[in-house]
């Protein structure tokens, strides 16, 4: 099959997941992400080159036409120019991951990378094969003040429509992310937290009086501990729920995790899923797509490129995946 094929029907198919965006606009998500996927860059100059010479075009006009795709409306040429609205594109992703998936389990991976002192990204990954591939996402200023909170909760409810009620769904975060509003959102969603808190917290065990500080729970390394309780002895912090603590070798300090799930139905080992999201980010970046080298500084701009890397890694994604599983047996 020719490249020129393959745009083709790549094209067709992201159109028949993404159908809620105009032709025009499925047309150069396609044209981005199967140029970032070939090129192994998101970089507007090589990826306009290489389409450019593929459909016989001049750089400049393909050039052009990849970048007021990122524009807002009101900055493109022409009149009557839409723009593309990035968080409706949430669910259709996830949807498709879904359509790809095999299985009722899946698991979310709830955390930040940044971009030098230029931006950074809150995202929600979905964990497959070592791979977090971005589903939601939205990109601040860096150290622009204001509180994360809003925007994880509807990255959350925006997610929530394209996933089947009957699945069961892990959301995992680090430490660094843990707050309570958090947890119970999750658990009202319907699926479940599975987030890492520091070791500086006590928990009082189902049934007992006296808290504990979590390092007198699990003080050893190979050991391991979980069952439910009180997490935080501070009364405005006090959360029911299931502790699962693990100290692997080779780790520096133990694994405490929150959950709703009841202790004899998981394991803390789960928790190590949540790294895979960062092979995701180092994909994006230097591992991959090379993103570290862009020169935007719009944040609104960054978003929608930040849609075709997301298409160009699960696209790469499900391709190592078909070649890994192999041809279905007849």
């Amino acid at each position: 099959m020719s490249r020129h094929q393959a745009l083709s029907d790549w094209t067709c198919e992201l159109s028949s997941h993404m159908s809620h965006l105009s032709k025009p606009q499925a047309a150069v998500l396609a044209m981005w992400s199967y140029g970032i996927a070939i090129t192994r860059t998101c970089s507007c100059y090589t990826v306009a080159l290489f389409l450019a010479l593929l459909l016989h075009r001049k750089v400049g006009t393909v050039r052009q036409r990849l970048r007021e795709w990122c524009y807002d409306g009101a900055d493109k040429r022409g009149t009557h120019r839409r723009q593309l609205d990035v968080e409706a594109c949430f669910a259709p992703l996830l949807r498709w991951v879904v359509w790809l998936w095999k299985g009722t389990t899946m698991a979310l991976a709830v955390d930040a990378t940044s971009l030098g002192d230029r931006f950074v990204v809150l995202s929600i990954s979905v964990v497959y094969r070592g791979m977090g591939i971005p589903v939601a996402w939205t990109v601040l200023v860096a150290q622009q003040k204001g509180a994360w909170r809003d925007h994880w909760l509807r990255m959350l409810d925006q997610l929530h429509p394209a996933l089947p009620a009957e699945w069961t769904v892990l959301v995992l975060a680090d430490r660094g992310l843990y707050a309570r509003w958090l947890f119970r959102h999750i658990v009202h969603l319907g699926w479940h937290p599975f987030l890492r808190i520091n070791q500086a917290a006590k928990f009082r065990p189902a049934g007992q009086r006296h808290w504990f500080w979590l390092t007198e729970l699990l003080s050893e390394v190979g050991g391991c501990w979980q069952g439910e309780g009180t997490a935080f002895s501070s009364k405005r912090s006090r959360l029911h729920c299931t502790l699962v603590a693990w100290w692997g070798e080779g780790h520096e300090e133990a694994w405490f995790v929150l959950t709703d799930l009841p202790s004899q139905s998981c394991q803390a080992t789960w928790y190590g899923l949540r790294a895979w999201c960062e092979q995701g980010f180092k994909c994006i970046k230097r591992g991959g797509w090379q993103w570290q080298h862009t020169r935007m500084t719009d944040p609104t701009r960054v978003a929608r490129l930040w849609l075709a890397l997301a298409v160009a890694t699960l696209w790469m994604v499900s391709i190592g995946s078909d070649l890994e599983i192999g041809p279905t047996p007849e």
